[in-house]
């Protein structure tokens, strides 16, 4: 696609910034940096004006002036409209100041990140929009109302195949041509492994959003198992990005079971993304314990990037980034997550093949792969 003009439209309120562990801007960043390594035009993002600075300079900003989002109760009700043939008019109301920056702006290829309603908002005009899924956006959709949502969209790119299956699903026939698959890169310059192992116990490490689906109270219990284990766990993240919000019912559950825990546990708070790459080359295994299905989370290629080997749940996108440079669990099983973790202790020439195999695996999945997936993607619209 030399030439064309790609416009990059991430969530209302996201922060296009470092100082952001969002996913969506992450990716963004990672593609619009790959693209312009590779000669491509400079990528624009559409980013609400209020949004933290710094900002990323991997692509030019094109700034609006955002509204108030919908409440619990406007969704719902956006759901009922959605379901009688009506659009959602208070979700449509928050994305039209994206919509608005948009129509402004030369025709071009314009990449609606977890937005469905940009497709819809965007139909007349001269705009090409491919919906970009990090998620299972069509959930709360019916068949009919996807199809009414996405007509115009000159493609749908999900982030695994797990996920590309599910939306297909709840796609009309005539639409499911049009889903594919760019999975999640990594930065390898960024993420690299450590000079070498530090003395001490073997450091166990979670790092995400601290939410039940995320699995981390999974972790405490595989550990809990692990008797006479020199082992020390590290829980890093928050359920948002506030690194001083005030604790959560489940983070305070977590370290109710900590305590029970024969092993040492540390939590530490929300980590800005450049403060990520040192943090993890402190750890000797990283676990991905979620027991919902992850569509393709960015911990995993910074982890396998990092050169450490990876346990994580058999769900959703996860088996697919991890490959096989990681032990795959059944979600939401501590005795299985025991096992494998225990195998590893046990096993130091394992942990260091497994490595080994993780940076290889990440080496050959950067965001120049990403970026090389999505171009053949959009060659064909």
């Amino acid at each position: 696609m030399p030439g064309r003009h790609v416009i990059h439209a991430i969530t209302p309120g996201d922060h296009f910034s470092p100082l952001t562990g969002s996913a969506i801007p992450t990716v963004v960043h990672g593609l619009s940096g790959a693209a312009a390594r590779a000669g491509a035009p400079r990528a624009r993002v559409v980013v609400d004006r209020s949004t933290w600075q710094p900002r990323y300079d991997s692509a030019d900003v094109i700034e609006y002036t955002g509204v108030r989002g919908p409440d619990r109760k406007a969704r719902y009700a956006d759901a009922l409209r959605g379901r009688i043939g009506m659009t959602r008019s208070a979700i449509a109301d928050y994305y039209r100041p994206i919509a608005d920056a948009v129509r402004a702006q030369p025709p071009s290829i314009v990449i609606a990140h977890n937005a469905p309603i940009l497709v819809r908002l965007l139909r007349d005009t001269p705009h090409r929009v491919v919906l970009y899924a990090h998620n299972d956006l069509l959930r709360t959709y019916s068949r009919a109302e996807a199809g009414r949502m996405l007509r115009s969209a000159a493609g749908i790119v999900c982030v695994s195949e797990s996920l590309a299956a599910r939306t297909r699903d709840r796609l009309p026939e005539g639409l499911r041509g049009k889903v594919h698959v760019v999975g999640n890169g990594v930065d390898t310059a960024q993420f690299t492994p450590g000079a070498g192992r530090q003395p001490g116990p073997t450091r166990i490490m979670f790092m995400g959003r601290v939410i039940p689906d995320k699995g981390a109270d999974v972790l405490l219990q595989a550990v809990s198992q692990l008797d006479g284990a020199d082992v020390a766990v590290e829980i890093v993240g928050r359920p948002g990005f506030a690194a001083d919000a005030p604790l959560s019912d489940h983070e305070r559950q977590l370290r109710e079971l900590a305590e029970q825990t024969a092993v040492p546990v540390r939590f530490q708070t929300f980590v800005p993304r450049a403060e990520l790459p040192a943090l993890l080359r402190t750890a000797d295994v990283f676990v991905v314990p979620s027991r919902w299905p992850d569509p393709s989370p960015l911990t995993v290629g910074e982890a396998l990037a990092t050169g450490l080997p990876v346990v994580a749940s058999r769900i959703g996108g996860i088996p697919e980034a991890v490959g096989d440079a990681g032990v795959l669990v059944p979600p939401d099983d501590s005795v299985a997550l025991a096992e494998a973790l225990g195998g590893l202790l046990d096993d130091p020439a394992r942990r260091t093949a497994l490595g080994a195999a993780a940076r290889a695996r990440a080496e050959a999945r950067d965001w120049s792969w990403s970026w090389r997936q999505l171009t053949a993607v959009l060659d064909g619209i």
